[in-house]
C-alpha cells in the first residue's frame, strides 16, 4: 500500500477537516445558548425544543439531508431567497458544513447541557451577592467551571462532522473537490475496482484524526480542571 495520498485523497482530508472545523465553530455560540436555556430555564414549549434539537440524533441521516435540501435548496424554502443574495448551499461545501452542524448539534448541546446543570448553583449565589452582574456570574463563574463539558461537546461536534455521510451526501452530494469529504470518498474508492487501497489509507486517516480529537479533548478538559481545584 501506498504511503502517500493521492491529490484527490488530499482534496477530500482537506475538505473534511475544512468542513468539520467550520460546522463546529458555527455551532459553538448556539450550542452554548441552547444548552444553558435547557439547563438553567423552565419555559412553555421546553421539551418541544429539547426534542427538536435531538432529533437528527433519530431521524435517518438521508431524512435530515432531504429535509435541508427542501429548506436550504436553490428553490428550497429558504434557500431561493438565500440564493438572490448569493448565499448558495447546495451541492456546496458549505451546504456539507451546514449539514454536519446540524447532525452534530445535538451531540455539542448535551455534553454543554449536562455540564451547566453540574455546576454549584451556590457558588453563582455567592458570586451574586458580591454584586456581581447576571453576565459576570455567566462570563466569571458559570463558563469556567462548565468548560470541561463545552470543551467535550465540541470534540464530539467535530467528530460526529468529520464521520458524517448520511446527510451530506443527500444534500450536497458526493462532488471531488467540492464536496467529497472522507466518508463520501471512501465510499466512492469502495465502489471502484483496485480502490481498496485508497479507501483504507482514509479509513486509517479517520480513526487517527478521530482519536487524536478525543486525546485532545481529554487533555484540556484536564487541564481545565487543575486550574479550577488551583
Amino acid at each position: 500500500m501506498p504511503l502517500f495520498l493521492t491529490p484527490d485523497e488530499w482534496s477530500a482530508l482537506r475538505l473534511s477537516l475544512l468542513v468539520a472545523g467550520v460546522a463546529t465553530l458555527a455551532s459553538l455560540l448556539p450550542g452554548l445558548a441552547v444548552a444553558y436555556l435547557l439547563a438553567r430555564r423552565d419555559f412553555r414549549g421546553r421539551a418541544l425544543v429539547d426534542g427538536l434539537v435531538h432529533l437528527p440524533l433519530i431521524l435517518p441521516p438521508v431524512v435530515t439531508g432531504y429535509l435541508l435540501l427542501l429548506a436550504f435548496g436553490r428553490r428550497g424554502l429558504f434557500g431561493a431567497a438565500l440564493a438572490e443574495i448569493g448565499i448558495v448551499f447546495s451541492f456546496r461545501w458549505t451546504g456539507a458544513a451546514l449539514a454536519c452542524a446540524v447532525m452534530g448539534f445535538p451531540l455539542m448541546v448535551r455534553a454543554m447541557r449536562l455540564s451547566f446543570e453540574a455546576v454549584d448553583r451556590k457558588l453563582e449565589q455567592a458570586a451574586g451577592t458580591l454584586g456581581a452582574s447576571p453576565a459576570a456570574v455567566f462570563l466569571v463563574v458559570t463558563l469556567p467551571l462548565a468548560l470541561p463539558g463545552i470543551l467535550a461537546g465540541a470534540v464530539l461536534a467535530f467528530a460526529k462532522a468529520m464521520g458524517e455521510f448520511g446527510a451530506t451526501i443527500t444534500f450536497v452530494s458526493n462532488i471531488p473537490g467540492e464536496t467529497q469529504t472522507l466518508p463520501s470518498a471512501i465510499y466512492t474508492l469502495t465502489q471502484v475496482p483496485g480502490g481498496e487501497a485508497g479507501a483504507l489509507r482514509l479509513a486509517l486517516i479517520s480513526v487517527a484524526l478521530s482519536m487524536a480529537a478525543l486525546l485532545a479533548s481529554e487533555w484540556l478538559a484536564r487541564r481545565a480542571r487543575r486550574r479550577l481545584g488551583a
